[in-house]
């Protein structure tokens, strides 16, 4: 049996292979209202049949101040839960774990999707745009200037995310990813280049880390002690003054004990920076990552330009993730489990009254293709 098809328990959940779908913007809720329909149906449930263990939605704003765009996903309303609903269903219906990345843009929000041939940077309040919010007064380059958030206004946002995984959890999803990656309102409060507070939210470690782990551990009040609860973290910042990797080690297993039953490990995205970007650039980061929290039980992803099979199963062998997430490559190959199945173990043929690994991977309308 191949690593990348061993199933792995999360919580109460068992997901039946390790090969994931990495939540990517869709900026498609064209209404303005946050409602998915159907492109977000046919795009994560074209990778449910394709094979995908575990299929993560787009970041679903929390807020409506918390959308990066006017076009984005949200959860902050018992109608836009439900929007996700006929989503859940297929995925679940294919084999599929599903989980919804909860998230605040924070600073970054408030502007075009930026598609080919429309308009980039803030969009203005005619069309959609509203007053931005983060830690401090220190705009993104490029971005409006946010409005620093009261304490009160902080505690609310615990509440939001709290209230979003609660919504979640009732429409049938399996899983909840808290978005603290990126450049986004919890990385923001995390990272010194984008927090100057001097309150009991900024300034030091205990500080800045505050909101993730009270955002953890209300999201685990809420949902009860088995339903898994995930974490995307920027590992690095990629700036000496900012956030590091030996802050993501501390965090780690704080997380962990906060409530976090995988940590997401990606990098960057809080301001420009010189990133070495190359085939699997962050699974070191995720290594190091998951040595800090081995002795915890909680687990450990990686994502980032991994592309071949052979690539993401020798991440697993080697002991450097429990999984793996695919982004660029899911959207060109929703089937890429398939051809993971294939080139790594060969056709799912029956031996011996049992199929052999990886042939879940494959439903029984593709089958034909299997050799």
């Amino acid at each position: 049996m191949t690593h990348l098809f061993e199933p792995i328990t999360l919580g109460s959940l068992e997901i039946k292979n390790r090969i994931w779908l990495s939540p990517m913007c869709m900026y498609a809720c064209e209404e303005h209202d946050g409602r998915v329909g159907d492109l977000h149906l046919v795009h994560l449930g074209a990778r449910a049949m394709g094979g995908f263990g575990l299929v993560m939605t787009e970041a679903a704003a929390v807020g409506p101040e918390g959308r990066i765009s006017p076009t984005d996903a949200g959860i902050w309303t018992d109608t836009q839960a439900e929007a996700w609903r006929p989503v859940v269903d297929f995925c679940r219906r294919f084999g599929a774990a599903s989980c919804i990345q909860l998230a605040h843009a924070g600073r970054k929000a408030s502007t075009w999707r930026g598609f080919v041939g429309e308009p980039s940077g803030p969009a203005p309040a005619a069309d959609g745009g509203w007053q931005v919010v983060g830690p401090s007064p220190v705009p993104y380059p490029g971005l409006a200037t946010p409005r620093e958030l009261s304490s009160t206004e902080i505690h609310a946002v615990v509440e939001a995310f709290a209230d979003a995984a609660e919504r979640a959890q009732r429409v049938g999803f399996d899983s909840v990813e808290v978005h603290a990656a990126h450049g986004y309102l919890i990385h923001q409060f995390l990272s010194p280049l984008s927090n100057e507070r001097t309150d009991q939210w900024g300034g030091s470690f205990e500080n800045r880390t505050r909101l993730i782990l009270q955002i953890v551990a209300a999201i685990r009040e809420r949902v009860g002690a088995d339903f898994p609860v995930l974490v995307r973290i920027s590992a690095t910042d990629w700036h000496p003054e900012g956030w590091t990797p030996e802050d993501s080690e501390r965090l780690a297993p704080l997380l962990a004990e906060a409530g976090c039953n995988l940590i997401d490990v990606s990098s960057g995205s809080n301001l420009p920076a010189d990133i070495p970007v190359e085939p699997l650039y962050q699974v070191p980061l995720a290594e190091r990552v998951r040595a800090a929290v081995a002795h915890t039980g909680c687990a450990v992803s990686a994502v980032g330009l991994i592309t071949e099979p052979a690539q993401a199963e020798a991440i697993l062998a080697d002991g450097r993730a429990d999984a793996v997430f695919l982004a660029r490559a899911a959207l060109r190959e929703p089937a890429w489990p398939m051809r993971a199945v294939r080139e790594l173990v060969g056709p799912a043929l029956e031996q011996d009254g049992q199929m052999r690994a990886g042939a879940t991977a494959w439903p029984p309308y593709y089958r034909r293709a299997e050799r």
